[in-house]
């Protein structure tokens, strides 16, 4: 039986635009911001390893991820950001009421950012800055039934290094990469196959290094918003989900993904408010479904708005 796979999610905020672990927005120090973001992903097709195979039973299976986040200005240089997803997944086909869909909250995520650097230099700022992050599940969902989990199941910590470059026409480029350290997880199985038999249902989830890489412009006088990015894993340890049988926590997840956002940010009466859209396809993977994804959002930030001010512009992003 052809089962697919299970489409990892990154430990920020899927695909929003407000401020993330991993991009060079900060709040001023007792400003924070609010944000309400819907994302859909859907897949019916999965790498096997390094094998593309279509889901020729379940056919095209459905993630809904329903996030709520804030970021909160302790000082202009450190800031804490916390989210928490409710996650709802299914497939198009009921399977003869052998597989079912699963839904719930997910994770709780928090983030300390920290700007190190923002001096000109030539005729643009650069930013340097760094991301301590931590991630744990916050209610008692089955990590090992995939596709249909909700999450892995893990406690997860992360470690980012984040470098922007902005001209001042707007134009910037922003890269960063993350080691994420993982734990186990507890499956409802107490034997598995991981290149070896196993008799315990504790199960390693692989570590793993992120990237990430952005284009973007701002225009109309900064209240608009354009991105281009590109996101991309590699775990450093793992299995390869074997021949015609469903993927575990265990599988070694990698993935290359290509996106674009827009976003734009409103003023007078509704000085505070933004609202984003984005999308991206997974284009190259191992162990993991070829997914394409959309989602749209809003988010409200609170504090001293000047937009006219260089120096808001750069605290906020825009």
């Amino acid at each position: 039986m052809a089962i697919a796979m299970y489409f990892a999610m990154l430990f920020s905020i899927p695909g929003v635009t407000a401020q993330t672990p991993t991009d060079a927005i900060m709040m001023r120090q007792k400003e924070f911001c609010v944000v309400g973001a819907y994302d859909h992903s859907s897949f019916d097709q999965y790498w096997e390893g390094t094998y593309l195979r279509s889901n020729g039973t379940i056919a095209t299976v459905k993630r809904d991820a329903y996030t709520a986040g804030v970021a909160l200005g302790f000082f202009d240089q450190l800031n804490l950001i916390a989210s928490v997803p409710y996650i709802k997944t299914q497939s198009t086909e009921p399977n003869g009421g052998h597989f079912e869909g699963a839904q719930g909250i997910q994770d709780l995520n928090l983030a300390l950012k920290w700007q190190i650097i923002k001096n000109q230099v030539g005729p643009g700022k650069l930013y340097l800055l760094t991301t301590a992050g931590f991630g744990t599940r916050l209610t008692n969902y089955l990590s090992d039934y995939r596709p249909y989990s909700i999450g892995n199941g893990t406690t997860e910590y992360s470690l980012r290094g984040i470098v922007q470059y902005k001209f001042d026409n707007g134009i910037y480029a922003r890269g960063s990469g993350a080691y994420l350290l993982r734990g186990q997880t507890k499956a409802e199985r107490d034997y598995y196959y991981n290149n070896g038999s196993y008799y315990t249902a504790w199960m390693d989830v692989p570590n793993a290094w992120t990237y990430n890489g952005v284009l973007g412009i701002l225009l109309l006088d900064n209240y608009l918003k354009i991105e281009g990015n590109y996101v991309g894993q590699r775990s450093t340890s793992g299995d390869d989900v074997r021949p015609y049988n469903a993927a575990q926590p265990t599988n070694k997840v990698n993935f290359d993904q290509v996106g674009a956002s827009v976003q734009y940010y409103f003023k007078g009466f509704f000085t505070g408010l933004s609202l984003f859209a984005n999308y991206s396809q997974v284009v190259n993977g191992r162990n993991l479904g070829k997914s394409s994804q959309y989602g749209f959002g809003i988010t409200y930030q609170s504090g001293i708005f000047q937009y006219a001010s260089e120096d808001h512009m750069d605290n906020s992003g825009k």
